[in-house]
């Protein structure tokens, strides 16, 4: 599977579960730790959590992915989901406004806001 189709198939994932303001990032020209960061936001601490839940079930499910790692995500406020070439964030509302992961890294033509 391409990291750009893994990347979008994240994204679903997350939509599926009514996530707020879903964000594709390109980042392979900023750094070499991954190509794409997804971006998302909940509402609450359980939303977040079945958020990320709902990515880890469904790429294990349809593309038998699992997860390098994940972290943060028992406390709701910010969870990573680490597919190696593809890392998924999923914030609550606070928190995202507070990183703001997508000002540090727009370059200003990396940005695709995901619609289903």
């Amino acid at each position: 599977m391409e990291s750009y189709e893994l990347a979008r198939a994240c994204a679903k994932a997350l939509s599926e579960k009514k996530a707020e303001d879903i964000v594709i990032l390109n980042v392979s020209d900023q750094t070499v730790v991954c190509s794409y960061f997804v971006i998302a936001s909940g509402k609450s601490t359980t939303q977040v959590r079945a958020l990320a839940d709902n990515v880890e079930e469904q790429m294990k499910k349809q593309y038998e992915l699992s997860p390098v790692r994940s972290e943060g995500l028992r406390e709701g406020r910010w969870g990573v989901i680490d597919y190696g070439d593809v890392v998924v964030h999923v914030f609550n509302e606070e928190s995202r406004l507070f990183y703001y992961l997508e000002r540090l890294w727009d370059s200003g033509k990396n940005v695709e806001r995901y619609e289903d």
